[in-house]
């Protein structure tokens, strides 16, 4: 049987439909909110210190770290095995990103354990050794860092400056009975220990690139940090590496120099806070600074230093960021109360 559609009566003949109101544009979708990224570069403690303080913050970490270490362990691991990088470094890093939880505890600690005793063993960390064998399975130091990155549950990621080691060789004058001559010196460990009037400071093999997930790191960062930390050894690498410091130079990120609570010794005595700026200027004039921050109670002249800051077309954020213990290293919380408002302005708007 075939349903049959009533006939309209003379109540709903003249009736008619009125089309539904045009729906109201919905607003866009709020974007959602996206941690910044900060990209942390130098070595040793001073990398430590800062690395600290970031995982304190709801920030997006990479710490990108010098690979020309030549002493302790690191050297005896490259003397064995010639084409590894250096590890103390970067395994201190992993070690400051990680977190303070029962696995992070036990792992952070067994990561950095170092052995005792007088055998082959003996002066080597842990996280060295791994990370030496991580590199030789995977062919590959970034996936190295990475599954490492993963065993010890980071908050952020680490990646070398370069994805070969590197030599750090200087031209050092004072060393001799004339003192116009020149030596070269090379190494980590004797460039930061010889004596002597450093004149200029370079990396070798020349032309080594840099990592690639580095230089997309940086190219991506809303804030990058440099130092603080051995300013010849641990800082100013990252300019020598060509392809590292034109990423340095052409990303539109914040650029911050942390300077050191004090000179290191046999690297810059008698270095002034402006000197170690003038050093980055002079070796990487297209390296444009930011922000400067220093601790109030390392900087003997302030005003020198902000006439310096200020030819560099930067800010300088002077407040109190050493160990109130006294000892001169970095505090770092007070290092993320100095650098949060530096991070809050410095979100690059990206599609």
């Amino acid at each position: 049987m075939s349903a049959s559609i009533p006939e309209a009566n003379a109540d709903n003949q003249s009736a008619s439909f009125e089309s539904p109101a045009p729906a109201t544009p919905l607003a866009p979708a709020a974007e959602p909110r996206r941690r910044p990224r900060v990209v942390a570069l130098g070595g040793g403690h001073g990398l430590w210190a800062i690395l600290r303080a970031l995982i304190t913050m709801d920030v997006d970490i990479t710490a990108v770290v010098t690979v020309a270490d030549d002493g302790g362990s690191s050297g005896r691991l490259r003397r064995e095995l010639p084409h590894m990088l250096p590890p103390g470094d970067l395994r201190m890093a992993l070690g400051a990103l990680t977190p303070d939880s029962e696995h992070g505890r036990l792992w952070g600690s067994t990561f950095q354990h170092r052995f005792g005793g007088q055998g082959a063993l003996a002066g080597h960390p842990v996280g060295n050794l791994l990370l030496a064998g991580l590199s030789q399975v995977t062919e590959d130091p970034v996936k190295a860092l990475d599954a490492a990155g993963e065993l010890l549950g980071t908050l952020g990621r680490v990646l070398p400056m370069a994805c070969a080691p590197l030599d750090i060789v200087a031209d050092v004058t004072g060393l001799d009975e004339d003192p116009a001559a020149v030596r070269h010196i090379r190494g980590q460990v004797a460039v930061a220990t010889t004596p002597g009037c450093v004149q200029r400071i370079y990396l070798e093999p020349s032309g080594t690139p840099a990592c690639p997930e580095a230089i997309a790191a940086i190219m991506n960062a809303d804030l990058i940090t440099l130092g603080p930390g051995s300013w010849m050894t641990s800082v100013l690498p990252h300019l020598l590496l060509p392809d590292l410091e034109k990423a340095l130079s052409a990303t539109a990120a914040h650029r911050m120099v942390i300077l050191n609570i004090e000179p290191q010794a046999g690297e810059t005595d008698g270095f002034s806070p402006e000197q170690h700026l003038e050093v980055l200027a002079r070796y990487a004039p297209g390296f444009h600074i930011n922000t400067v921050l220093a601790d109030t109670g390392a900087v003997v002249l302030p005003l020198r230093l902000a006439s310096a800051v200020a030819r560099l077309e930067a800010q300088l954020l002077l407040t109190s960021v050493a160990d109130p213990a006294g000892a001169p290293r970095h505090d770092s919380l007070a290092l993320a109360r100095a650098i949060a408002p530096v991070v809050a302005q410095a979100v690059v708007p990206r599609r």
